[in-house]
């Protein structure tokens, strides 16, 4: 007679392939709280709004034609698939409205909207305007578009997905939304930190392949040029091997990224090493909305606690 049990998969049957998929699902949907996601959120807009009050004075001349960018020269520039003031130009024309409005315009929903941004009042909805009308003026302008206009479009896009709303908002206040841990405010959270990681990563990787970072002969570049100067340190060509030691711990910082910023045991270290490195970025180069940019999001995702309070995770559970 055929033993009841032979033919029946037991725990040791396919045991590992489940186990790596809870793990898996731990890692990606476990409920988390949305505080990491709200302090994305905010800290993002506050960095947006500054930048705002720091352009605000150039605004016809950075996005209008007849701007320091001219007519044809500046369309030359232009992506022409992507939403741009031109086209809200084009579309109002009929109606008599003239370039200067519309800019005019544009800035104040996008500075409106990332005040309700801030405040999580409406939130999905001032997500949506404060991305769509930061998309426009980063493509009109997109000759002076750096790093940080590309990371604000990005996580602006990722805001209009993931519940920051949840935690430290006018809609959770009135009621319009629930606070509790949720599957979505995870995957959000581990959205940001994948993308992150492999930010830096790259970027590490790439500053790697190139003999300047090692020679210091970068950090020389950085900190010298005329549109970067902010400090006398031409006494850094009598100690090259500090601009190289400087170049070194960029390299370690921005490849240890993605493996030390995991583990409970370095994250702290590796948040206060990423802080202070745009810190150093913003204070030597004067790219403050940069530097300011890239370490709210470092502390948004890693520093901010993401598990609901309650009993200790069990050995083996997802990093937050």
């Amino acid at each position: 007679m055929k033993h009841p049990s032979i033919g029946l998969r037991g725990p040791a049957a396919g045991g590992e392939p489940a186990r790596v998929l809870r793990a898996i699902e731990r890692f990606a949907l476990a409920p988390a709280s949305a505080a990491p996601l709200a302090a994305l959120r905010i800290g993002l807009a506050a960095v947006l709004l500054l930048q705002a009050a720091l352009v605000a004075p150039a605004l016809f001349e950075l996005y209008g034609r007849s701007g320091i960018l001219q007519g044809p020269l500046r369309d030359v520039f232009v992506r022409a698939d992507l939403p741009r003031i031109g086209w809200a130009v084009e579309l109002l024309a009929p109606l008599g409205v003239g370039e200067d409005p519309v800019i005019l315009g544009t800035g104040v929903i996008y500075v409106v909207a990332l005040a309700a941004l801030l405040v999580g009042w409406c939130t999905r909805a001032a997500a949506f305007l404060a991305w769509l009308t930061h998309l426009m003026l980063v493509t009109t302008a997109s000759s002076t578009v750096y790093g940080a206009d590309s990371f604000a479009t990005i996580f602006l896009f990722y805001l209009l997905w993931m519940p920051s709303e949840a935690a430290f908002s006018m809609d959770r206040r009135l009621g319009r939304v629930g606070g509790g841990p949720t599957p979505a405010a995870r995957l959000g959270l581990r959205v940001v930190q994948l993308h992150l990681s492999f930010a830096y990563l790259v970027s590490g990787l790439g500053k790697a392949g190139g003999e300047p970072w090692w020679d210091g002969e970068a950090i020389w570049r950085s900190v010298m040029l005329p549109e970067y100067r902010q400090f006398d340190l031409s006494w850094l060509a009598d100690a090259p091997w500090l601009a190289a030691v400087a170049g070194w711990t960029v390299l370690l910082v921005e490849i240890g990224y993605g493996f030390l910023i995991w583990p409970r045991r370095t994250r702290l270290p590796w948040v206060v090493a990423t802080v202070a490195l745009h810190a150093g970025i913003a204070l030597f180069m004067g790219l403050l909305v940069f530097g300011a940019l890239m370490a709210v999001l470092t502390i948004a995702a890693f520093a901010v606690p993401s598990e609901p309070p309650g009993p200790a995770a069990p050995a083996g559970a997802a990093p937050g």
